[in-house]
């Protein structure tokens, strides 16, 4: 069992969802949003960091995946995103968790097939991904495709892996068995430089 926890950052509202992958099965946890109350930047990351750790200290997630941040138009609104992306990333990695990230052409591309799937798209499929009897709420939706992204291609690396190593194994036994038929005292050919 592996527990995720999605992260989709935001200055006043941070959506988070928790999964966890019982063989290449997600089954939903919890999800929702941290809701910033505060005007003040500073009182406003507070209360994010406080929120990412009342999660972790109730979930105790094994790893997280957090969404990138992309341009706005308008480039404060891009820092404020940062800043909230920045105080939730250091929050989990002060407890020595690892942190995936993800850009969000990734994360639509992983959970409908398309990159630039929309809002309700992602909605709809992390329900249905998950058996969810409800929609979940926007933030929380984006959050929890984080999460199943983020298993998603854990699971297509950990194929890879072991596709690999079996590969390798054959190689090498391979390898090993030319070498020791053709190494004999005659055919050995040693070449010199003149």
């Amino acid at each position: 069992m592996n527990r995720i926890l999605g992260i989709d950052p935001g200055s006043r509202l941070t959506g988070y969802g928790i999964i966890e992958m019982h063989e290449r099965r997600a089954i939903w946890v919890s999800s929702g949003c941290i809701r910033v109350k505060s005007t003040n930047l500073a009182e406003r990351l507070r209360e994010i960091c406080e929120g990412i750790q009342s999660l972790l200290d109730e979930f105790q997630p094994h790893e997280t995946a957090i969404e990138q941040v992309f341009v706005h138009r308008n480039p404060a609104s891009a820092l404020k995103l940062g800043q909230a992306r920045g105080a939730a990333m250091s929050t989990v990695a002060l407890r020595a968790l690892p942190v995936s990230e993800y850009s969000p052409t990734q994360i639509k591309q992983a959970i409908t097939g398309r990159g630039n799937a929309a809002k309700a798209q992602i909605q709809h499929m992390t329900m249905t991904l998950l058996g969810l009897s409800k929609l979940p709420q926007e933030d929380a939706a984006d959050a929890l495709a984080v999460a199943l992204c983020h298993a998603h291609i854990n699971q297509g690396l950990e194929k890879r892996d072991l596709q690999g190593q079996r590969s390798t194994a054959r190689r090498g036994s391979r390898w090993q068995e030319s070498d020791l038929a053709s190494i004999s005292s005659g055919n050995i050919k040693r070449s010199s430089k003149r």
